[in-house]
């Protein structure tokens, strides 16, 4: 069996949690250490019984605590180099791992496929995780799916994808325009009819669960991004489930 949940999901931190097996990992980091024990401990885990940690790129949102946590835990951090760098590679990381963006690894139990995302950062990568009969797949920061993407994506028993905004939502906003174009453009962040698209375009014939990731606060709402969603996959817009960014979303199985 696989299980996941958040520890939240948005600009203010992301973390993501995973177990299969005997093997448990935590997929970003963006909240401080003492934040970050506070939500595990709300999922009923506590920090020492992690594996390692997973990093999907630099912004702050998603490793701000990654090194700090993994040191005073005594954990190892996977990232890619390119990620490692441009986080301060010189920064007390403690023991890291570089990975491969496309060649897959385990922590444990745990069976890890990576992939390249176009993202603005310096070597982005989101996952697949699986036990060898089952599969989740992440795809939390990117500004436009890619063949790769949805070949990675197909089949899987679990999504957890990004719905950052809507579109008119953000073109009206206040943001200032080079912001407007930065999240809206080709390295920024995919809008709910986008996510509904890689839905539309790979099989989603083995989905357990479908989870709304990354939604802006000001630029989505909840409604909507499940709309979206719910109208490409033919089914109730209460199936589909939603990470807040207090709150996460709590365990899910896969069976």
């Amino acid at each position: 069996m696989i299980r996941f949940a958040s520890l939240g999901s948005g600009s203010e931190g992301n973390g993501l949690l995973l177990e299969c097996g005997s093997s448990r990992l935590l997929l970003d980091c963006g909240f401080g250490i003492a934040e970050t024990v506070r939500r595990l401990r709300r999922l009923g885990v506590e920090p020492d019984t992690l594996d390692a940690v997973l990093v999907t790129h630099e912004h702050a949102d998603h490793v701000g605590g990654a090194a700090r946590f993994a040191r005073r835990h005594d954990l190892p951090v996977y990232l890619s180099y390119g990620t490692w760098v441009a986080a301060g590679e010189a920064a007390a990381w403690g023991e890291v791992v570089i990975i491969d963006s496309h060649c897959p690894f385990a922590v444990g139990d745990i069976e890890v496929r990576p992939f390249p995302v176009p993202h603005d950062a310096r070597e982005p990568t989101q996952f697949t995780f699986g036990d060898g009969s089952r599969r989740l797949g992440v795809l939390t920061d990117t500004g436009m799916s890619t063949p790769h993407i949805e070949q990675m994506l197909s089949g899987a028993d679990a999504l957890v994808l990004e719905c950052n905004h809507d579109a008119g939502l953000l073109r009206d906003s206040a943001y200032p325009p080079a912001l407007k174009m930065r999240i809206g453009g080709r390295l920024g962040h995919l809008e709910n009819d986008q996510a509904a698209q890689i839905l539309a375009a790979i099989d989603c014939g083995r989905l357990q669960h479908v989870v709304a990731a990354h939604l802006s606060q000001k630029n989505n709402r909840p409604q909507l991004a499940a709309g979206a969603l719910s109208a490409a996959l033919g089914c109730a817009a209460g199936w589909i489930g939603i990470a807040t960014q207090d709150e996460g979303f709590a365990w899910r199985e896969i069976r």
